[in-house]
């Protein structure tokens, strides 16, 4: 089963649930109550709850235990609450050591635009913290609002401004090329999660964590259609309050010549699942990717059954 055959993380009713809290009863009951909701989502998803140990299993490099998948499920968790937080301006609440801005700044000081490339691993929200050291950034980000119907609602109604900005990516190919290259015509970030290909669309095969794992190509093909400069946004949460953001230029202007079409996107995408790898081993319980990354049966005929996992003559 594909990513995109699940239910959206969480729904669009825990998603304004986690708001409500986060809002009105403030970051430390939220923080409370995520132990019943990772609990519940232990129990109630299986897939992902297999997904999360068939990636511990690899990333940790032994047989992850429930524990470990809880852990893996509370850090979600969190970095979901803290968006409430992030998206709406309220950064003085957390403790973010940033890395590597000033190649960010010299990227945008050229006035080309940049392509920021993040992923599915850490918070890409806490890049709003850019919005502190340069208020005049222009942050665009590159959004599926049909698949993520819930956050996009949520997204309009605590940062109105970011929301109109979002650049569907359910569109076709050309209007979301065209529409970032408007983007980055007047000097914007535009902020586009590359590590995980949509069902149909073209991808490589690349080495991670030990095994082939499908990456989009989009992501490079337009970066060198528009000639735009790549930097990579990696933040990791480190738990309370704490944050590691992580910028890193990948390309000053990527080219990708037709005729070396094959060899060079290879090569570029392998190195963006390279450095995606170093930053997953430092944080490895920020990977976000619940389902079956690798596109294989987690369930090997030799794996301990799962504690959480119901006998089958007790399902309803």
């Amino acid at each position: 089963m594909n990513w995109k055959q699940r239910p959206e993380g969480g729904g669009r009713f825990a998603l304004w649930l986690i708001r409500g809290i986060a809002l009105y009863g403030g970051r430390g009951l939220g923080r409370l109550l995520l132990y019943p909701i990772t609990l519940y989502f232990l129990l109630r998803r299986g897939p992902e709850r297999r997904a999360s140990r068939a990636y511990l299993d690899r990333v940790l490099g032994r047989p992850a235990t429930l524990l470990d998948v809880a852990r893996h499920i509370h850090t979600f968790a969190a970095t979901i609450l803290d968006r409430v937080f992030m998206l709406s301006q309220r950064l003085d609440r957390f403790e973010v050591t940033v890395h590597g801005l000033d190649r960010l700044h010299a990227a945008m000081d050229r006035g080309r635009g940049v392509l920021l490339l993040g992923s599915h691993h850490g918070s890409f929200e806490s890049l709003r913290v850019l919005s502190l050291a340069r208020p005049d950034a222009d942050i665009r980000v590159v959004l599926d609002k049909g698949q993520n119907a819930a956050i996009t609602q949520l997204l309009d109604a605590l940062n109105p401004k970011l929301a109109r900005g979002i650049i569907d990516a359910g569109q076709g190919g050309t209007a979301i090329v065209l529409a970032i290259g408007e983007a980055a015509a007047q000097g914007a970030v535009i902020g586009l999660l590359a590590d995980r290909a949509r069902p149909g669309e073209s991808s490589i095969d690349c080495d991670f964590l030990g095994s082939p794992a499908p990456f989009p190509t989009a992501p490079m093909l337009i970066a060198s259609s528009l000639h735009l400069p790549v930097v990579l946004s990696f933040g990791l949460y480190r738990g309370g309050r704490r944050y590691d953001l992580h910028f890193e230029v990948f390309s000053e202007g990527l080219h990708i010549p037709r005729g070396q079409r094959g060899t060079l996107l290879r090569e570029h995408v392998q190195r963006y699942a390279q450095r995606l790898e170093h930053y997953v081993r430092l944080a490895p319980f920020n990977w976000f990717n619940f389902y079956d990354f690798w596109q294989t049966d987690a369930r090997t005929a030799d794996r301990p059954a799962d504690p959480a996992e119901p006998a089958a003559g007790a399902r309803g």
